[in-house]
């Protein structure tokens, strides 16, 4: 179901133009969804967005248009996230539905808001920002086989998408997907920090690091092999990768700290989710 079978008198509403949501209009702009079949509703979007805005030739209304949308995404901040539903009900038709990235707020928050309708939550991540993201998504029984298909057709269009089964499950993407990239990036800098600590200079060590996991995560990305079977393979017998990775895999290693980490992740999501 492509995004191009949205239409102006049916049309894709986005309610919040920060920086998931621009990256959403973005890749679904790219994956041919046209700007007059998009309503972009925020009313004071952020620079870049607006930029994103003009480049497309759309305009951020502050206020829902007066339409029946074929498909509404609430991209706004879980924390204004129960004041804005109730103003978006006159976009929801029978056919109508609604997709919410608020983290914490559960189907049966959004039902309450919107009404009995057919919603979805997804937990897409920072990466989608450069079409490399993953969605978790889960679905409310009012969902019917084609608008789950055209939801999957709205996320793909930022990354991979997920399915699940229990909207309990979201809480562990959220802290493993969602949290994920920032982990990432750490890695990144302690790795930039040990560098200098061997004797590089800030900028070099800066540079080997960064470049060092995004070349990593582009193999990972683009082979055929487990995580387990490049670590392996890029592992010589008593060299210089097996002596570090003897400290980061012994006791009190990266394995042990990591699910601690995720643990404490998916805990204070559960508490954001009441």
């Amino acid at each position: 179901m492509p995004l191009s079978s949205f239409t102006a008198g049916s049309p894709l509403v986005l309610v919040g133009a920060g920086k998931m949501g621009s990256a959403l209009l973005k890749g679904w702009l790219a994956h041919g969804l046209a700007g007059e079949a998009v309503a972009v509703v925020d009313p004071q979007p952020p620079d870049d967005s607006a930029a994103l805005l003009t480049l497309a030739g759309l305009a951020a209304r502050a206020t829902p248009p007066p339409v029946k949308a074929r498909a509404v995404v609430a991209a706004v901040k879980p924390q204004i996230i129960a004041d804005v539903l109730p103003r978006l009900r006159g976009l929801v038709a029978a056919d109508t539905v609604t997709v919410s990235i608020a983290a914490g707020t559960t189907l049966a928050g959004l039902a309450a808001g919107l009404g009995d309708t057919a919603i979805v939550r997804a937990m897409p991540n920072l990466p989608a920002a450069v079409g490399r993201g993953i969605t978790a998504a889960v679905a409310n029984g009012r969902v019917t086989a084609d608008q789950r298909a055209l939801v999957d057709d709205m996320l793909t269009a930022v990354g991979e998408v997920v399915w699940l089964g229990e909207e309990g499950l979201l809480d562990a993407v959220t802290a493993v997907s969602g949290s994920g990239p920032a982990y990432v990036f750490l890695l990144a800098e302690c790795l930039a920090e040990a560098a200098v600590a061997a004797g590089l200079d800030e900028a070099t060590a800066a540079r080997l690091a960064g470049a060092t996991v995004i070349g990593a995560a582009e193999l990972l990305h683009n082979s055929h092999l487990s995580p387990t079977e490049l670590r392996q393979n890029v592992t010589s017998p008593n060299g210089t990768t097996a002596a570090a990775l003897a400290v980061l895999m012994g006791e009190g290693g990266l394995a042990p700290l990591m699910v601690r980490a995720v643990a404490a992740a998916k805990k204070r999501s559960e508490e954001l989710s009441g």
